[in-house]
């Protein structure tokens, strides 16, 4: 199986969100699909890898579309458990309870550029965090590994590890964590922390914490973390 595209989608109870990450990516809303559940966030430049879709229940949350060239035809790491396929969709779990789909691929190539804000400092997403807890994170990370086939490297630290291939708009991290659930979060780089912060603060979003010169996780409106890294925003 070739992954040829990602997308991260903001999953949410209603659509009371979206303006706000609108505002801090820089997007704007696609014409809406499925019944008026989905929309894109269409970039400035490049091509989109963040959706939007109103899930009517539960806490605000993110997952992972991988999209493909032959979505029926896709074969899956061993411990993968498909809970839903058709119409060009599948979606599966993975062994810690990762949701993620396998779509289709629209040709979609260019990764999108970095803004520029009136602060100076230029932000994108260019990261989804699988969050794992510590004692399936070892499984997590293999499954990833065979199911992406990307590039895996330490980051340093036993808490992180990242997937990255060079053509995907998208890395994914893998991070161990003390809870008890897994899950996704956002992550934005930029080059100038502290500005960017402020900026998702005057938008609505709240400091949950902050690791200095590195990382500040924070909650959007409707409740979902995500954060903001003094990782560069530029690909190499």
């Amino acid at each position: 199986m070739r992954i040829r595209w990602v997308t991260g989608f903001l999953d949410t109870p209603d659509r009371s969100v979206e303006g706000f990450w609108q505002a801090v990516t820089g997007t704007r809303l696609s014409a809406r699909r499925g019944g008026g559940v989905f929309a894109t966030l269409v970039p400035q430049v490049g091509d989109p890898c963040l959706r939007v879709q109103v899930v009517g229940d539960g806490p605000p949350r993110a997952h992972v579309d991988l999209h493909v060239e032959d979505v029926a035809g896709a074969v899956l790491p061993a411990g993968a458990r498909e809970i839903f396929a058709g119409d060009g969709l599948r979606v599966v779990r993975s062994p810690a309870g990762i949701v993620f789909c396998l779509v289709g691929w629209d040709a979609e190539a260019v990764r999108p550029v970095p803004v520029r804000w009136p602060g100076g400092q230029s932000s994108v997403v260019d990261q989804l965090c699988l969050d794992v807890p510590d004692p399936v994170h070892d499984r997590e990370v293999a499954f990833w590994g065979e199911l992406t086939g990307w590039a895996w490297r330490s980051m340093g630290v036993p808490e992180f590890s990242v997937f990255a291939e060079a053509a995907m708009p998208l890395r994914l991290l893998v991070q161990r964590t003390g809870g008890t659930a897994a899950g996704v979060h956002v992550d934005f780089a930029c080059d100038g922390v502290d500005a960017e912060v402020a900026r998702h603060v005057d938008l609505g979003a709240a400091v949950v914490r902050r690791v200095p010169d590195d990382w500040t996780t924070l909650r959007d409106p409707a409740g979902r973390e995500y954060c903001v890294t003094g990782r560069s925003p530029y690909f190499s």
